[in-house]
């Protein structure tokens, strides 16, 4: 018989208090090689009524109820792509396509639905997980419905869940599953050794340049991606020879390599050892790619190279180098892909990562889910003022890992109720747009007030209507300066300049001599270019500002408008708005 360890007894009894106390979907997060086969199993177990495990290929299926059975425990497979349909046992493994198309009689008694790799779910109403669930429901409407993922963050989705179980908001959408309940983190699971440390290699070859496909965070086509690796085809080649010296010279057993595009695995194919590499693609039929696995854990040859097919499912201990020559968005991602050579094998020290793509991920960062607003920034911790809640934002460093400017907007912290799971968030904004109609505050990438339903006027918007009007001038600043100036009567304030590539410039004044004007000052202008909106500076004079110009940030465009023979500033708009 099995025991659990602690981490894996934790996610069993977290599930457990909560379908107790609700009936909402829930999510499971645990890194690969985590054990999910043993929470599943315990769980199983416990269950009072029948219990039904999916996945959305065989080989999961095979892979899951082979680790239940090799624990002394008895269960049924229902997939066609494995020969069999047993729908009798308390217990019953099956493919979402085989159960899909199952007969009315299988649904009935189940008390639990385990969802295996469920970041697979949406909200499709004509998708086979939403068919299986409704007819499931009929038989039993308060079934408990738990999902199990490494990757809970998807591309062009978002988060798949609305709430964290530390008390975040993750995404305000409508979601299939409400909350996480159970999150262990890799680096846990390296730290106490249920998984092979990682160790990233400092490439001495060069990398490919995927810059031009992730600037600004927009997403690109395969297309793109083919056309930026024919243009650098050449360096191919190197980076095989590279990946082959590495294996050899420390004796690495097996080589995982992950690939952009079939034409590029094509490509890397012609490169490597002859007889020691083999090619899976999304299209290798079943039977081909059972036998190409089986040799690969058989040691028959020492490169598997393969094209998004094999991020999950799979399980070949002895792996031990992971080379990544595609580019990738997503962290969560990244980490299930180094997860394919980090299981415990007898011998086995350490699993090289040989990152080619120049993208700069951190294999223990967490997910951020918003886009890098500049290239350059890092995973940092911010604590709300407000709440105390430590959220994870873009954000800038120094060279000592202080964080000097982050890009995060509004906190994601919140209250929840540990008895109804009730959610309450914290709400406070690091940045905001201010209604011109009611003065409340809005995400800055709102189009109407949420509170009064006011139209707020887009940046892109005005950015337009200044660049066509004859009483408008748009500035990009390539500088800014700041000075202490005395009227004519000996009063001081602050004059702001911003300068462009052209050194020339627009002006704005602000006088520091009251309470009142020391108030407009911070609304105006101090919290929406401080690198650190949260800081509560007691600013009481212009050299106070003068000599934290450096914790100060610029906008990207300055519009002033012609008042007389002037122009004055009327409108700022900083990167986060556009």
């Amino acid at each position: 018989m099995y025991q659990l360890r602690p981490y894996q007894q934790e996610a069993v009894d977290s599930t457990l208090n909560y379908f107790r106390r609700r009936r909402t979907p829930a999510v499971i997060v645990l890194p690969t090689g985590a054990g999910k086969s043993l929470v599943i199993a315990e769980l199983a177990k416990i269950a009072k009524g029948r219990v039904l495990v999916l996945a959305h290929v065989k080989e999961l299926v095979e892979q899951n109820h082979l680790k239940y059975e090799s624990y002394g425990l008895k269960a049924g497979i229902y997939s066609a792509g494995l020969n069999q349909k047993d729908s009798t046992r308390k217990v019953i493994f099956g493919s979402i396509q085989s159960v899909a198309n199952a007969d009315d009689s299988f649904f009935n008694d189940f008390t639990l639905l385990v969802i295996d790799e469920c970041h697979r779910v949406g909200l499709e109403p004509d998708s086979q997980y939403a068919k299986v669930i409704k007819r499931l429901k009929l038989n039993n409407k308060r079934i408990c419905i738990l999902g199990l993922t490494a990757t809970p963050y998807r591309l062009g989705l978002g988060w798949i869940y609305n709430y964290a179980h530390r008390g975040e908001l993750k995404t305000q959408e409508l979601r299939f599953f409400k909350h996480c309940i159970y999150e262990l983190p890799l680096e846990y699971m390296i730290r106490n050794r249920y998984l092979t440390p990682p160790v990233k290699v400092d490439i001495p070859v060069t990398s490919y340049d995927f810059s031009e496909l992730i600037e600004g965070g927009k997403s690109y086509t395969m297309a793109q991606l083919e056309e930026v690796l024919k243009r650098q085809r050449r360096l191919t080649p190197l980076i095989i020879k590279n990946i082959v010296d590495i294996t050899d010279n420390y004796q690495r057993q097996g080589v995982m390599i992950f690939s952009s595009t079939v034409k590029h695995a094509q490509e890397v194919m012609e490169s490597l050892p002859e007889g020691q590499a083999r090619l899976v693609l999304g299209e290798t039929e079943a039977d081909e790619r059972d036998r190409i696995i089986d040799a690969f854990k058989k040691r028959e040859f020492k490169y598997l190279v393969n094209v998004s097919v094999l991020t999950t499912g799979f399980d070949a201990v002895h792996v031990d180098v992971i080379a990544i020559l595609r580019p990738t968005e997503s962290v969560s991602l990244y980490q299930q892909i180094i997860g394919r050579g980090l299981r415990l094998d007898t011998g086995k020290k350490d699993c090289l990562v040989l990152d080619y793509t120049g993208m700069g991920h951190n294999i223990y960062a967490p997910e951020i889910g918003d886009r890098k607003t500049v290239s350059e920034s890092v995973a940092v911790q911010v604590p709300c003022p407000e709440c105390g809640f430590v959220n994870d934002f873009w954000g800038i460093v120094d060279d000592d890992g202080y964080v000097m400017e982050h890009f995060g907007r509004k906190c994601r912290g919140g209250s929840l109720d540990p008895n109804t799971y009730e959610f309450k968030p914290c709400g406070y904004r690091f940045r905001f747009k201010v209604c011109d109609q009611c003065s409340a505050q809005n995400d800055i990438t709102a189009r109407e007030c949420s509170h009064c339903g006011h139209m707020l006027i887009d940046p892109d918007t005005k950015l337009k209507q200044a660049k066509l009007s004859k009483n408008a001038h748009v500035l990009t600043p390539d500088s800014i300066e700041m000075l202490e100036r005395f009227d004519k009567n000996g009063n001081p304030y602050l004059q702001v300049k911003y300068y462009d590539y052209d050194a020339r410039y627009l002006a704005e004044n602000h006088y520091l001599n009251s309470q009142n004007s020391l108030k407009k000052f911070n609304v105006n202008f101090l919290r929406s270019h401080l690198k650190k909106p949260e800081l509560n500076l007691s600013i009481r004079s212009v050299g106070e500002i003068t000599k934290i110009q450096s914790q100060l940030r610029m906008p990207s465009f300055v519009i002033a408008r012609k008042q007389g023979k002037f122009w004055k500033i009327t409108e700022k708009i900083f990167a986060e708005e556009l």
